[in-house]
C-alpha cells in the first residue's frame, strides 16, 4: 500500500500563484478570459495534489539533490513548472510556480 505524501505551499508559491492568477486577470478582457485565468490556477492546484501527494518521485530532477525536482504542467497552449521539495517519506513541499516562458522562479 503506498502512503499519500501531505502537500504544502511556502509563502513564496503562494505569492507565485497570486502573481500569475493577477498577470492573468490584467490581461483578461472577456468573461471568458476571467474563467481561463481560475482554471489556469485551479489546473495547477490540481496537478500539484493529484501528482505530489501521491508519486513526487516520478517527476524530474532540479540539480544535484533527488529530493529537489519539478513538475511541469500543461495549461492551453502553455504551462507551467512547479518547484518542489520531498522533506520526509510524508510531506512536500512546493517552493515556487512560474510560468514556462518565465527565465527563472522568482
Amino acid at each position: 500500500m503506498s502512503t499519500a505524501f501531505e502537500v504544502r505551499y511556502s509563502d513564496s508559491a503562494r505569492e507565485d500563484l497570486l502573481r500569475l492568477f493577477d498577470y492573468l486577470l490584467d490581461k483578461a478582457r472577456t468573461v471568458e478570459d476571467f474563467d481561463s485565468a481560475q482554471l489556469a490556477i485551479d489546473t495547477i492546484r490540481e496537478a500539484v495534489e493529484r501528482g505530489l501527494s501521491r508519486a513526487p518521485f516520478a517527476y524530474r530532477k532540479a540539480g544535484h539533490s533527488p529530493f529537489l525536482r519539478e513538475l511541469l504542467i500543461a495549461s492551453g497552449r502553455t504551462g507551467y513548472v512547479v518547484l518542489y521539495e520531498i522533506k520526509d517519506a510524508t510531506q512536500v513541499l512546493v517552493l515556487a510556480v512560474r510560468h514556462q516562458l518565465e527565465d527563472d522562479y522568482h
